[in-house]
């Protein structure tokens, strides 16, 4: 029998030979979940030693007050804001996350695939010719990318790997607005730092790299799409609840922006009742930006590393806070 017990709360990968091959060394046997409720999820992680989970559970206080021997939770990713961190802390565990790994660049592909799918009407030329149309570009004007203005909102890893990879298309201006970074910094890499009015005023497309916490959380909502440009694209691959969902259905169906991309919503899968399911002006991806299979080994390795490490007597490789020992406590 294995000396710890480490618990995925959801299976969304189906295989965790990763996670195995890491946790083996330190003689932790992986138990995969796939929780749906509170109630399932308290039953899974109750012995736990050590937790790695996704987005869709919550681990708050109520949880947390339930796991009798856990010293470790474990995001794969870079959100953390369905942990109560500060309840971990006072129980002594640790949280640790995964900021370190090839989602930047893959996140940072995805939204330019979106802007340029958005820019060029890519999807909707694609389905009007399977219908037989052809030469509809009446239908769906469209314009050079030269001399426009890409606004960046959040300059972190992502947005800056965005910003390297599209200074090179002809782009007029590039703006950022990112209250956290230093305004030099932005300046040496070509942006130019602005508050987010100046920047939704004067942006032809705008794209979405901060973390949903709550000062993030409807960012993005009818005051913002009032500010912005009749033809502005929007791009979203941070978190979902960043925009105000019910306020981009509106400005897209009333044409107060001209299409957006959109990898993440408010709510996980998409429901069949979403109005963006119904608008041919916004292109739709499965929160997927993070992925590829190169990026996906990375993360998986490096979210079950934090594991280990805690397990060994260390601390995480990217650890969110200091708990306190249970000598201390």
């Amino acid at each position: 029998m294995a000396r710890y017990r480490v618990v995925v709360t959801e299976n969304l990968f189906g295989k965790h030979e990763e996670e195995i091959a890491v946790l083996s060394a330190v003689d932790a046997e992986l138990v995969v979940f796939d929780c749906k409720s509170k109630e399932q999820l308290i039953e899974a992680v109750r012995d736990a030693h050590g937790v790695l989970m996704h987005t869709k559970m919550q681990i708050d206080a109520e949880v947390i007050a339930q796991m009798r021997c856990c010293r470790v939770i474990s995001r794969y990713g870079i959100g953390y804001d369905n942990i109560d961190v500060e309840a971990a802390t006072r129980a002594g565990i640790w949280v640790a996350r995964v900021t370190e790994y090839g989602a930047e660049e893959d996140v940072a592909d995805q939204a330019i695939a979106l802007l340029m799918a958005c820019i060029r009407e890519v999807c909707y030329k694609n389905r009007r010719i399977r219908e037989g149309a052809w030469n509809i570009k009446a239908e769906r004007k469209s314009h050079r990318i030269k001399g426009k203005t890409l606004g960046i909102l959040g300059h972190g890893n992502i947005g800056s790997s965005l910003h390297r990879k599209l200074s090179c298309i002809g782009l007029g201006r590039i703006l950022v607005c990112d209250p956290y970074k230093q305004k030099q910094r932005i300046i040496d890499q070509g942006g130019q730092p602005v508050d987010l009015d100046t920047l939704l005023k004067e942006s032809d497309y705008v794209s979405i790299h901060v973390p949903l916490n709550r000062e993030t959380r409807h960012l993005i909502g009818e005051r913002e799409f009032a500010l912005m440009k009749s033809n502005a694209i929007l791009i979203n691959t941070s978190r979902g609840p960043v925009v105000a969902e019910a306020a981009l259905c509106r400005a897209l169906q009333e044409s107060r922006i001209r299409s957006a991309g959109i990898d993440v919503f408010e709510e996980e899968p998409l429901p069949e009742h979403s109005c963006l399911r119904r608008l041919d002006n916004v292109i739709l991806s499965d929160h997927t930006g993070y992925y590829s299979e190169e990026s996906l080994v990375e993360l998986k390795t490096k979210a079950a590393r934090n594991v280990a490490e805690v397990l060994r007597d260390g601390k995480p490789l990217y650890p969110l806070n200091q708990p306190k020992s249970k000598q201390e406590r």
